[in-house]
């Protein structure tokens, strides 16, 4: 997992990503592509 500053760019790498608020924190999962995962904050 990625931890970055701008979650903008990884949100467009895959058309499965969603983006996520959990404990406030915001994440990027993706459900076909566990690659695609990313924290902020």
């Amino acid at each position: 997992m990625k931890v970055r500053n701008s979650l903008r760019s990884l949100k467009e790498r895959h058309k499965d990503c969603q983006v996520v608020r959990r404990k406030g924190r915001i994440y990027i999962v993706n459900k076909t592509n566990p690659r695609f995962k990313a924290r902020q904050g």
